[in-house]
């Protein structure tokens, strides 16, 4: 392996090569600075300017609000393209037999007629590089973080992996908790495995204690237990570059073929080391049981990171993904200064390895919970927090600019340019399109009632709104696909309000997305940090209608 480890059964950490953590506080100099202000002061500026361009020039606002509205007029068509198309591919992975798949690679047959011409092509690819990945080789890590979430959370969670159609004792299993949940948390996490010691290779809880420099947040925790992880497979002589680690969030419960695809994916990679691999996330566990908004806000997201996985330019780890074990140590795991971890580990990994690094979509879906707490107040609250500490990705812009632009590396300027910008506009995008797309046609109308283009832009932008409308129609057939069983608690008329909800996408765009965008966009501007990992509440909803709380 590079970077010098050696399988030993000595407990060696392997420190990483470089230094490219997020600085401390204290540490942030005026450049540093200077970009975490620019996305809140770009989306405010862009928030302000049509007020003011509507008051001093109604026509050149005009013309710059149906420019815009016919620039997201197409982008929408696309997109909504894209989501079918994702779907197809989406559904058609679900169907393959990956074990199936993944044991023809160690197969000499080159030719017939079992198996399609992408596998054969694979095939032939994996044997002209006899130094790659063996799939017959291929250990998975699953780290499960939890902070104190109650046993009807993680349980289903470690028996969708214990269902997984994958050798089960080429599968570690590693519950990472923290010692400030107390006794409790602790006596659950050692009996729950204790429940899995005679299922998987190795079952096994790790305390995470929080260290100075830390943020209160799941990056320390999954750290922590990666290092624990790296001396377990030193212990079993097993090489680290045949190791996938893949983390878990409490309640998020794998596909069956989701360990199996994997390995099919790694194996035939030309450069494994330098890839990550990233799943589809599906918030559909209790999707049933959520209040109608949370059910849009689920249903949506699960739509944009089905889309997500055919845009690769732009794709970034989110939430459950996975990475070779030899690449996570010289990174020196994940960082613990973020709260945002997962989308961080992508720019980490960057630039430790000089731009050799890009994340593969597996087109698998992880099931994951909509925002679901004990009451619709918590819960409403509680899905505001969530996409708020989603959007402080908007962090990661200085990070980035201080070792693209700043910093010595060998990436090329076009690279860290191209990758910058969209970023940039990710996070702005993100803030301000809902709002602009929902209002400004209406501004220039409400400063000067008389002139033409003022009184037209409103029919125009109704006419585009209208026909873009057909992207509605893909989501909810986008959201009935996906669709879990209906419980039985629920009558067949549950499935009108299925439908009736997405008249609420207007406001849950602006009230949640937008807004939860500014929102940490504004505290970055004014030094508000979030140095807390806001634990999203969990509530299980039974049979008897029963709501019980696990935060």
């Amino acid at each position: 392996m590079s970077g010098g480890f050696q399988c030993s059964n000595q407990n060696v950490v392997v420190m990483p090569k470089f230094n490219f953590e997020i600085p401390f506080h204290k540490q942030k100099d005026k450049k540093y600075r200077l970009f975490e202000i620019l996305p809140g002061f770009l989306t405010w500026t862009i928030l302000i300017l049509p007020f003011v361009l509507a008051y001093t020039n109604v026509g050149l606002a005009a013309i710059i609000m149906i420019s815009y509205l016919l620039l997201w007029f197409v982008k929408a068509m696309v997109l909504n393209l894209r989501a079918l198309q994702g779907y197809k591919i989406f559904a058609e992975h679900q169907k393959i037999d990956w074990v199936d798949f993944t044991n023809d690679l160690e197969n000499d047959r080159m030719k017939g007629s079992k198996y399609p011409a992408w596998h054969y092509n694979n095939k032939r690819l994996k044997s002209e590089n006899p130094n790659g990945i063996k799939s017959s080789d291929v250990i998975h890590a699953v780290i499960v973080a939890t902070w104190n979430e109650a046993y009807e959370i993680l349980k289903p969670t470690l028996e969708n992996v214990k269902n997984s159609i994958y050798n089960k004792k080429k599968i570690i299993v590693l519950l990472a908790y923290e010692q400030r949940g107390g006794e409790a948390v602790e006596k659950q996490a050692i009996g729950l495995m204790d429940e899995y010691k005679n299922v998987f290779l190795v079952s096994k809880a790790i305390k995470h204690t929080d260290l100075p420099g830390e943020v209160v947040g799941k990056g320390g925790n999954i750290t922590a237990t990666g290092r624990e992880l790296q001396k377990i497979v030193e212990q079993l002589g097993i090489d680290p570059k045949n190791v996938l680690v893949t983390t878990l969030d409490a309640d998020n419960r794998p596909h069956k073929s989701y360990f199996a695809g994997l390995t099919y994916v790694y194996a035939v990679c030309h450069d494994p080391k330098h890839m990550s691999f990233q799943p589809i996330p599906m918030f559909t566990n209790n999707i049933w049981d959520a209040p109608a908004p949370m059910r849009v806000i689920a249903t949506g997201n699960s739509y944009w990171m089905l889309i997500q996985g055919l845009r690769q330019h732009s794709l970034r780890n989110f939430s459950a993904h996975a990475q070779p074990l030899h690449a996570l140590i010289e990174t020196d795991f994940w960082s613990t200064r973020t709260i945002v971890e997962d989308g961080h580990q992508f720019w980490r990994s960057w630039f430790a390895f000089d731009g050799k690094h890009e994340v593969i979509p597996i087109f698998l879906p992880i099931y994951q919970d909509a925002v679901l707490a004990d009451t619709y107040k918590k819960t409403l609250k509680a899905q505001f927090i969530q996409i708020r500490r989603w959007a402080w990705g908007a962090s990661d812009i200085a990070y980035v600019a201080k070792y693209a632009f700043f910093t010595k590396n060998k990436i090329s300027y076009f690279d860290r340019a191209a990758k910058f910008g969209r970023l940039l506009e990710g996070h702005v995008s993100w803030a301000t399109s809902p709002l602009i797309l929902l209002f400004g046609a209406i501004l220039p109308w409400i400063f000067n009632q008389s002139d033409f283009l003022a009184n037209q832009l409103p029919q125009v932008a109704s006419k585009l709104q209208t026909v873009a409308m057909i992207g509605i129609f893909v989501s909810l057939f986008f959201s009935f696909k996906i669709l879990p069983p209906r419980p039985e608690r629920y009558k067949r008329h549950r499935n009108v309000f299925m439908v009736l909800q997405w008249v609420l996408l207007p406001l849950t765009t602006i009230v949640y997305s937008s807004s939860a965008a500014i929102t940490s966009q504004t505290r970055l501007m004014f030094k508000r940090y979030l140095d807390k990992f806001d634990v999203t509440e969990k509530a299980v909803k039974t049979d008897s209608g029963t709501v019980t709380s696990h935060k």
